[in-house]
């Protein structure tokens, strides 16, 4: 069942998104050769639980951390580890959930190790904008085809594989709720949005094929051919009018250009 929030209840999404979004951001300015995967898990509980809030992640089906911390070919679900230490080049998915008097945030970003090729800046920007076309069009009496047409012409148009196998979400009080929210689709078709409806969005997309692979864990999933992928995610809420507010991008105002965003 999708649940639509009342005014009162999407102020605590964004209070538990602005909380998120430092985290995040405290994270992604760690990154750098040498560290380890585990030292940024600890680095994220610890900032949580400091301001009362609780890590929706550690735990969640049995995942043995607060982050997860994709590595190149690794799409998502990296778990941290003291034995993975980052390295010059690489690219890393840090995706992070709390949980903050009783409801839910999700976010993700994709951040350079060291320096990266321009190759695989190009795919960091570009599913940064797969976000904030489909998210643009997140809008009261839109489809959720229409936020999955969005991102899926934009990836394709250079050259990127959309992963298919893993989806958005609805969230709230609970991390995932109805409905899933699918990176590729038609205009005009599945369900139909409306205002205070929450949302996760999260393009993932690969600089080769969408097919998938899972280690040994149970957890960590990679692109099938080891192309590498970026992983980008918002948390949202559907507006009465216009495009959606970001609950964990505090202050973002939206801008019309030629894809229908202003990405940055």
């Amino acid at each position: 069942m999708i649940t639509v929030k009342n005014p009162g209840q999407v102020a605590r999404m964004r209070a538990a998104g602005a909380l998120l979004h430092e985290v995040l951001q405290t994270l992604a300015q760690a990154v750098k050769p040498g560290i380890t995967t585990a030292s940024l898990d600890r680095m994220a509980e610890e900032m949580i639980r400091s301001c009362g809030a609780v890590p929706s992640f550690l735990g969640y089906d049995g995942f043995p951390a607060s982050v997860c911390t994709s590595v190149d070919d690794c799409v998502v679900h990296g778990i941290p580890s003291e034995k993975e230490v980052l390295r010059e080049g690489s690219i890393l998915s840090i995706d992070c959930g709390l949980i903050l008097d009783g409801w839910q945030a999700d976010s993700a970003l994709t951040v350079p190790v060291g320096e990266i090729s321009e190759k695989d800046r190009k795919l960091i920007e570009v599913t940064e904008q797969c976000f904030f076309a489909g998210a643009f069009r997140a809008r009261s009496g839109a489809t959720l085809g229409d936020i999955g047409a969005a991102v899926q012409q934009l990836a394709e148009s250079h050259g990127y594989g959309v992963i298919h196998d893993l989806t958005g979400h609805g969230i709230g009080r609970e991390m995932h709720e109805e409905p899933s929210v699918y990176n590729f689709g038609l205009p005009g078709h599945g369900q139909r949005l409306c205002a205070g409806m929450t949302l996760a969005i999260e393009p993932m997309i690969a600089m080769g094929d969408w097919h998938l692979t899972e280690d040994d864990d149970g957890w960590t999933t990679r692109t099938r051919d080891h192309s590498r992928c970026a992983h980008y995610e918002h948390t949202l809420v559907i507006t009465e009018e216009g495009p959606p507010e970001i609950l964990t991008l505090p202050g973002y105002q939206w801008k019309e250009q030629q894809h229908g965003t202003d990405s940055l």
